[in-house]
C-alpha cells in the first residue's frame, strides 16, 4: 500500500506510469476538495 499523503502524490505526478499519475492526481483533488470545503466552513462559522 502506498503513501495517501500531499507530498507523495505530488511525487508521484512526475511517474511515467498513468495508473501512478491518475492515482495521484485523485489525492491531490480529494486534498483540495478537503481544503476548501474548511475554508468554507470557517468563514460560515464567523
Amino acid at each position: 500500500m502506498e503513501k495517501q499523503d500531499i507530498s507523495s502524490a505530488r511525487r508521484r505526478l512526475k511517474c511515467a506510469n498513468r495508473k501512478t499519475r491518475k492515482r495521484a492526481l485523485k489525492i491531490i483533488q480529494q486534498y483540495k476538495r478537503e481544503k476548501r470545503s474548511r475554508v468554507l466552513a470557517s468563514a460560515s462559522a464567523d
